[in-house]
């Protein structure tokens, strides 16, 4: 019986100890105050891709959304998307450096090897897991790990 009481009074314990911690950890209006570049991100992120424009309407384009399709640098999407697998060599990827990886695959040329990053080949994804980048991007980025593979 002793333990049975000792049990819940140690499982009351937890529950009460948890629920201070909790409700101490409660977020306060100072918390919750974005700061103006992270107001921007936001709006950047849940602008719409586009508008609808009925006959007889025109057009017009704001400076904001002819900057967000910008072109990035092939570093730039080499750092963000394909640093993962050609840093290490996940799935037989060849590795940035690695000339005599990137010259064996330059055998096919330049241009297979571009349609291989665009299109996936073996265990790489289509675009290397970069779907928001354009063709130019991954052939940037292509570019990139070649000139520093030589």
């Amino acid at each position: 019986m002793n333990t049975i009481i000792s049990s819940r009074l140690n499982n009351f314990l937890l529950i009460t100890l948890a629920s201070a911690l909790l409700w101490g950890c409660g977020s306060s209006d100072e918390a919750l105050e974005l700061t103006a570049n992270q107001e921007q991100q936001v709006a950047e992120r849940i602008a719409p891709e586009g508008h609808v424009s009925m006959a007889g309407q025109v057009a017009s384009v704001s400076s904001s959304s002819a900057s967000v399709g910008a072109a990035r640098s092939g570093s730039d999407i080499y750092a963000s998307n394909c640093i993962a697998c050609h840093s290490s060599g996940v799935a037989g990827a060849p590795i940035l450096g690695d000339v005599a990886a990137w010259t064996a695959r330059l055998t096919k040329g330049v241009e297979t090897v571009y349609t291989n990053a665009i299109n996936g080949i073996g265990a790489m994804p289509a675009r290397g897991t970069c779907m928001d980048c354009s063709d130019d991007e991954v052939i940037a980025a292509i570019d990139h790990i070649l000139e520093n593979s030589k």
